[in-house]
């Protein structure tokens, strides 16, 4: 218990902290988003750069940024000295992180910056430092305490600093009228991508592989159909074509159970009427959803007509990464 309580400590000090500085922020946050969208609007980049652990917060905001479409790259401290400065261009933006704003390193990049035509936001504690004096907006990001015994060791100042990372990374989202769809387009790869980009008719079975029988078929010919297709349902559809019923194998099981007529009879007298679907043109994340809430093992997809037009096995959703 004596180590649950340390954790719990140490979430109560950085929730503080983030409290603080949610109550602290001011305009110097808007005039940053205002300046992030001149310059992406110019082609322009934002270069974040910090030392330490500073530094790594400062990689997780610019890959943060960057997945949200707004173009930003991280600037090794040191490196830039030696070379690294060339990915400066008139019209970046430049981002840099350091608590205490007197980080040597910092101190000697910070002239260099000066010759280019960049705007420079600091995120720092102190609004006298050397950082905070070449800087041109500053958002300050002091808080009460660090979690440290000690209060030296970077932590609810490094939490500090991410929380308004995150904070700037979905203000300029929001003012950029990002969509699900957008935002999709920088993760094909992932669960984001795939649910977001596939459509239903992109991972349904169809012809042969999706089952379809007339109500006035027996229960027999309809397992039949199901067989030859690998299903584990059947749609059953009216003289129209149109949806009106689904017979599940489980349905067959609970029922020859109780009645062995059944493989004589109608489907459309033991389907399931009104049964759940989706449609073609939905995306594969609204399946994705209707697997999760009903429980169940497989999803019609109709048409615009409401005719059946594929199936959603549930075994098929880790195949395209949905599951």
């Amino acid at each position: 218990m004596k180590h649950l309580l340390i954790a719990r400590e140490v979430f109560d000090i950085e929730i503080a902290a983030l409290i603080y500085l949610r109550d602290r922020v001011d305009n110097s946050f808007d005039q940053t988003i205002e300046l992030f969208l001149d310059c992406i609007k110019n082609k322009g980049k934002i270069i974040i750069t910090g030392i330490g652990k500073s530094g790594l917060i400062g990689r997780k905001i610019a890959a943060t940024l960057t997945s949200t479409g707004a173009t930003s790259i991280v600037l090794d401290t040191v490196d830039a000295l030696h070379g690294d400065i060339g990915i400066v261009n008139d019209g970046d933006v430049i981002l840099i992180l350091s608590y205490s704003g007197e980080t040597e390193e910092i101190k000697s990049l910070l002239p260099v910056l000066k010759r280019f035509k960049v705007k420079i936001v600091s995120m720092t504690a102190s609004s006298k430092s050397t950082l905070a004096k070449y800087s041109d907006i500053i958002l300050n990001v002091r808080v009460p305490r660090e979690a440290c015994p000690f209060n030296l060791v970077p932590t609810s100042s490094t939490t500090a600093m991410l929380s308004l990372g995150d904070a700037l990374a979905i203000g300029l989202l929001k003012a950029r009228g990002l969509k699900k769809e957008d935002y999709a387009r920088f993760h094909p790869a992932g669960v984001i991508g795939k649910t977001l980009l596939l459509k239903t008719a992109d991972i349904m079975r169809s012809s042969d592989r999706n089952p379809v029988a007339s109500g006035d078929l027996t229960v027999k010919e309809g397992l039949l159909i199901m067989t030859q297709a690998k299903s584990g349902c059947v749609s059953v559809v009216n003289s129209k074509g149109k949806l009106v019923g689904v017979f599940t194998d489980g349905d067959f099981r609970r029922r020859i159970a109780i009645d062995e007529s059944v493989l004589s009879k109608k489907l459309n007298e033991v389907m399931t009427p009104n049964p759940i679907f989706v449609k073609d043109d939905a995306l594969a994340a609204e399946a994705v959803k209707i697997f999760n809430e009903k429980n169940i093992d497989d999803l019609i997809v109709i048409n615009s007509k409401r005719e059946p037009v594929g199936i959603i096995d549930s075994q098929d959703l880790p195949k395209f990464k949905l599951m």
